[in-house]
């Protein structure tokens, strides 16, 4: 059964009522279209069936479709209606989108995407930071760090101090693109971090790198700081490869 005949299988039965306490009905449209309840290219329920569906008054679900349409998930016409757009013609660089697509993100290749990103920028930002990072930047960075080193077993823990080393470390190159780049693939690289994190067994090498970068910001040495990020981006694609062989195997295993 393709992807239409599965829409229109589902459209011909009961719609199924999401339960109220999901409050964001945008995200919670969002994800179904990540998850492909509404695949690409399809036309999603009429109005009144979504306003059933979710459970809200139709001013609430257009709003939520113009919100979608401008992050490229939806698009509407008259007298046709919405329809999903290609998985091409999304905002993956729009935070919500990568935060809606959540446990299907393998699905996009954007942790391979992300770290391709990471290659290009991260060195640079860091050689950049040597020179111009504020000395409570580099306590920033220290500060985080240190948690990353404290968390102890705890990946959750580990992942928060993670992303806000490598924000702040963009941020401290003082190169306004950078910032705005940080901004757009935070949630990401979270995603990233995180998946990372979890599947390798021992997160020392990575605590050490961080802590060279930290020292080497300090001593304005760019050569030492380009260096470390090359290097923990060498950690990073061995743990992706980690990561991305637990994903297959999770998604193995609910198959």
């Amino acid at each position: 059964m393709d992807s239409f005949e599965r829409q229109e299988h589902r459209l011909n039965e009961a719609p199924e009522r999401r339960p109220r306490v999901r409050k964001n009905v945008t995200a919670a449209i969002a994800e179904d279209i990540c998850s492909e309840r509404y695949p690409s290219g399809s036309p999603l329920p009429r109005e009144n069936d979504l306003c059933d569906i979710y459970g809200v008054s139709r001013t609430v679900i257009r709003e939520s479709l113009k919100i979608l349409e401008s992050k490229g998930l939806v698009r509407g016409k008259p007298r046709i209606g919405t329809t999903v757009c290609d998985k091409d013609d999304w905002n993956i660089l729009d935070q919500d989108v990568l935060e809606w697509m959540g446990p299907y993100i393998a699905e996009f290749d954007i942790l391979g995407c992300i770290l391709e990103a990471r290659r290009t920028i991260e060195p640079v930002a860091a050689e950049y930071a040597a020179e111009r990072a504020t000395a409570q930047e580099i306590a920033d960075l220290e500060k985080a760090w240190r948690q990353m080193r404290d968390s102890g077993d705890d990946p959750e823990r580990f992942t928060e101090a993670d992303v806000m080393f490598h924000t702040v470390l963009l941020s401290a190159s003082h190169n306004q693109v950078f910032r705005r780049l940080s901004s757009a693939i935070h949630a990401g690289l979270k995603y990233a971090l995180h998946a990372s994190n979890v599947a390798v067994d021992s997160r020392d090498e990575a605590i050490a790198v961080h802590g060279d970068l930290v020292e080497a910001l300090r001593l304005r040495n760019r050569t030492g700081a380009r260096d470390c990020a090359h290097r923990m981006l060498d950690l990073a694609a061995r743990d992706l490869t980690a990561a991305e062989k637990a994903i297959g195997r999770a998604e193995k295993n609910n198959t």
